[in-house]
């Protein structure tokens, strides 16, 4: 069932340090009235022990945070997460950085969402956003 009402998405990987990530979209789903939602994707393997108590921090930083984290196994995080966005209602994904590849999850999510704004966290907590701009303004220049 599809949710209604638009949110904020949070897409973290199974690290401590994207609390930052789940923190920054909490500002932002609450600037603009919106839900927060959490995803993490996994790709599919037989042993998630290295993982399991970073996946349960940031649930429960989810949880402190106001938001339901969901954990999605799939091979193609950009794919799932675009689905996952279109069927709740994703207003804006906020994210880790760009890791400088033009196969990283934020390059080929915005194949999949190209007006979909991404917003990422750095590890220092500067904020950067990518906004769709639907009309361009037209500058005249004189020469004098």
């Amino acid at each position: 069932m599809k949710n209604r009402k638009s949110s904020v998405l949070a897409c973290v990987t199974s690290q401590y340090d994207c609390d930052r990530i789940i923190n920054t979209a909490k500002k932002l789903a609450d600037d603009s009235g919106c839900e927060l939602r959490v995803l993490s994707i996994l790709k599919p393997t037989s042993d998630y022990t290295k993982v399991s108590d970073q996946i349960e921090y940031l649930y429960l930083v989810s949880k402190e945070a106001g938001a339901d984290m969901t954990v999605l196994f799939h091979e193609n995080a950009p794919k799932a997460a675009s689905e996952f966005s279109n069927e709740n209602g994703v207003v804006r994904l906020v994210t880790g950085m760009h890791d400088g590849g033009d196969k990283s999850f934020i390059v080929m999510l915005n194949k999949l969402m190209p007006k979909m704004p991404i917003t990422m966290v750095a590890k220092d907590n500067m904020v950067y956003s990518l906004d769709l701009c639907n009309q361009l303004d037209t500058v005249s220049v004189s020469k004098k």
